[in-house]
Formats: C-alpha cells, structure tokens, sequence
C-alpha cells in the first residue's frame, strides 16, 4: 500500500516555475499524493487583516480554483495564471517575506515530504548579490527537494 505524500511545488507563476510545476505533474505526483503550491508574497499592503492574520504561519490551504474569484485575488495578493488554475484538485497555501525563508518554514509547518522548485538561471554575479532562493531551500530545507531548471 502507497503512503500518502504532500508534495509541494514553489510557484510565482513564472515561466520558470511553472515548468517546475508540469515536471511534478508529469514525474512527481502519485494518484494518492496532495500536491500543494506555495507562493510567497513580499511584505506590504493588503486587505487589512488578512496578511496580518497568517503572517506568521501562511495563510489557510485555499483551493486553487478559488482563486479565479477576484475578491479571494485580491484578499491573497495572488494573480495565478488561468493554465495553473485549472489544474484539479490542488490546495494553495500563502506566505509573506522572504522566499527562501518562507519556503523553509512551509516544508516544517504543513509538513512535506519533498518540495518541488523552479531554477531562474541566474549567473554567478546575479546569483551572488540576489542570492538563490533554490540554492537556499536545498542547502536549508528540511525535506528532499528537487530544482527544475528551466529552458527557454
């Protein structure tokens, strides 16, 4: 009998992590696992409340389907692609700050078994003053993590 997995996959709706996204549909996801995204959203205004609410721990798992609704967009930040959206049966889960650090809190917190990232392909000197927010979750994470590197 197949354990159940939570499977994450970081997501800001780029190119780059989109392919993260189709490489876990495609080699990752088991009929049986729970594939949940996680996008972060930097520091700043949003609907009095609801940032201040779940700061700390990331919002509730939402539906993604639910996002297609402009109040819950606008509640959230959040502006999926219609192609993500459409996908079935997956929960969402909102953090604010830092990716690399909200990325390593979500792997303890929801808890998953593997986190699934895309790779921007920065160069060395970008990677160097911006840092590497997939560097980052495989040096600092506490589950398996796979980096999807993306090609144009």
């Amino acid at each position: 009998m197949a354990t159940e997995r939570r499977i994450g996959v970081a997501i800001d709706f780029s190119s780059s992590s989109k392919s993260a996204l189709k490489w876990a549909m495609e080699n990752a996801i088991r009929k049986e696992d729970h594939l949940i995204l996680i996008t972060i959203q930097p520091e700043g205004n949003y609907e009095k409340g609801e940032m201040q609410l779940w700061e700390g721990i990331g919002s509730p798992f939402v539906p993604l389907i639910e996002f297609s609704d402009p109040a819950t967009m606008k509640k959230y930040g959040v502006k999926p692609d219609p192609e993500v959206v459409e996908i079935v049966e997956v929960l969402m889960k909102v953090y604010w700050g830092d990716p690399r650090e909200k990325l390593c809190e979500a792997i303890d917190s929801i808890p998953l078994s593997c986190i699934i990232v895309g790779n921007r392909g920065l160069g060395k000197l970008k990677r160097a003053i911006m840092g590497s927010v997939s560097n980052h979750v495989v040096n600092s994470g506490s589950c398996a993590v796979t980096v999807v590197k993306h090609h144009e």
